[in-house]
């Protein structure tokens, strides 16, 4: 599963989780578990929601949020504490 940062047109910013990522030729995203930054439910979803839909017309940005299973630890070689 991949984790997208969806910012919408006036809008707070939505987490989703994506099987794969959007491809050029798509004219929307779909994604499950849609919930707020910081991991809460969103306010303007009914309660039970699971996939959501989004049209390209209403995303302004998407990050690809790293997964934490998979982050690498970099050495901080001008750090000596």
């Amino acid at each position: 599963m991949i984790t997208l940062l969806i910012h919408i047109a006036n809008s707070e910013p939505i987490k989703l989780d994506v099987e794969e990522l959007p491809q050029p030729g798509d004219v929307m995203i779909v994604g499950r578990n849609p919930r707020d930054r910081k991991d809460r439910e969103a306010e303007w979803l009914d309660e039970g929601v699971t996939t959501v839909m989004f049209p390209w017309s209403r995303i302004n940005l998407i990050q690809v949020l790293p997964d934490p299973d998979e982050q690498q630890e970099f050495p901080q070689l001008w750090r000596t504490d």
